[in-house]
């Protein structure tokens, strides 16, 4: 459990302090997004359980571009930085993020490492959360969007075991397509069905690393959403 904020329950830590917690929260994230505005940096905010494939696809991301030095990524885990190693081999400026006994990544997290993170030239910045399908739909990090990683072989019942994360999120890459054929009891229908029954507008693409499956999707998906922000900013 986190100790800094007690995961909402109110015994460890009261609802007043939570409160507090969270606006302090919510105003370094007002801070990061507009830091990211003026440098016309496109936040994605990727969450998922441990092992459903962030980082993999962080890496087909990078080689579908070719040419990784755009994006940028903040490795969100408890201990060690070997996802931020692999995002760096895979050509992703990348920086890693431990958070000893915190479940999920904060505002100020974030804040800190981009200044430990160059982003001259950046485009895209992929804040791969820590491995949870609860506290990381709670914190906002001054994204864009969140992005929500669902392998096939978590079950199909994990949107409705854990609404709160896939009602936050404006897309869901169903990863790991590759092994459906090993699953011959998993149903895809029945994970549309609880997608569609807790997002307000199910936005779903399945996807594969190792096949490269949806990975123009996805790309396209990016492309469109930075567009539409760089869109709005001009508007405004």
């Amino acid at each position: 459990m986190c100790q800094d904020c007690g995961c909402g329950d109110v015994n460890l830590v009261p609802l007043e302090l939570q409160t507090r917690i969270l606006a302090r929260n919510d105003d370094v994230a007002a801070h990061n997004r507009a830091h990211f505005r003026e440098r016309g940096i496109f936040a994605i905010n990727l969450m998922g359980s441990p092992g459903s494939g962030k980082t993999a696809v962080l890496e087909a991301t990078a080689r579908a571009l070719r040419d990784g030095r755009n994006l940028a990524a903040l490795a969100g885990d408890l201990a060690t930085d070997n996802d931020a190693v692999r995002l760096e081999r895979a050509g992703i400026r990348s920086r890693a993020i431990t958070t000893g006994q915190a479940c999920h990544l904060d505002a100020e997290m974030v804040h800190h490492e981009l200044h430990h993170l160059d982003l001259t030239g950046i485009e895209y910045l992929f804040i791969e959360n820590v491995g949870n399908l609860v506290c990381p739909a709670v914190y906002d990090l001054g994204q864009n969007v969140n992005v929500v990683a669902l392998a096939v072989t978590e079950g199909e019942d994990k949107p409705l075991k854990y609404p709160t994360m896939f009602a936050k999120a404006d897309l869901v890459l169903l990863t790991k397509m590759d092994l459906l054929p090993h699953l011959p009891n998993t149903n895809i229908a029945a994970i549309d069905d609880a997608l569609a029954r807790v997002m307000p507008e199910p936005r779903i693409i399945r996807f594969s690393a190792q096949e490269r499956t949806g990975v123009v999707g996805w790309i396209e998906w990016l492309t469109s959403c930075r567009a539409a922000l760089a869109g709005e900013m001009v508007g405004a």
